[in-house]
């Protein structure tokens, strides 16, 4: 059985790290690349602008922040890591991060705006920061879920991300980044 580690074990790898483009399943020409690097002057503007349009349905754990200092404040930090934006033309549509905790370990985060759910989007855009952390040294990624976030349990599922425990409400999950398939 699969034990997660990304890639496979004995798969090519399927992935890249960014730059990269590509159409969604709806058609739309996607990019995902690495903050900084972005199609805008002020991607932390365009960062900001889709999570000000981001339904409080996919809201989860409390993030991203509903108040604007807070939201500045989460934004801040979620930058500072290893972070990749998805982008429709000019348009942040997503954003996924890997915080340092301590060398080589992280913490993953993933926001897709809810106009580009069930696209492919998401699991382009997780891959390619996966990929990208590896580049940057990066061996251990763990994340929180809602228990009840079925879409983003499969997603982590499917890449190949383990559970490590349960609790009533939500899932950590692990995945070690192996260099495997280069």
């Amino acid at each position: 059985m699969y034990g997660g580690h990304f890639p496979e074990l004995g798969t090519e790898a399927g992935t890249q790290p960014p730059p990269l483009s590509f159409r969604d399943a709806t058609g739309r020409d996607i990019e995902v690349r690495a903050y900084g690097d972005g199609p805008v002057d002020s991607e932390y503007d365009a960062l900001l602008a889709m999570y000000h349009d981001f339904d409080s349905a996919h809201r989860s754990l409390g993030i991203p922040p509903v108040r604007e200092t807070r939201l500045q404040e989460w934004l801040d930090v979620m930058v500072s890591g290893y972070c990749v934006l998805a982008w429709h033309d000019d348009r942040a549509v997503g954003q996924a991060v890997l915080i340092e905790e301590e060398p080589g370990r992280c913490e993953l985060a993933i926001f897709l705006h809810q106009d580009y759910h069930s696209a492919g989007i998401g699991t382009r855009l997780l891959e390619a920061t996966l990929s990208y952390g590896r580049e940057h040294g990066v061996e251990y990624v763990w994340l929180l879920v809602e228990r009840e976030n079925r879409r983003a349990v499969n997603l982590y599922n499917d890449v190949g991300f383990s559970v490590v425990e349960t609790t009533n409400y939500d899932i950590t999950m692990a995945l070690t980044l192996a260099d495997f398939g280069r």
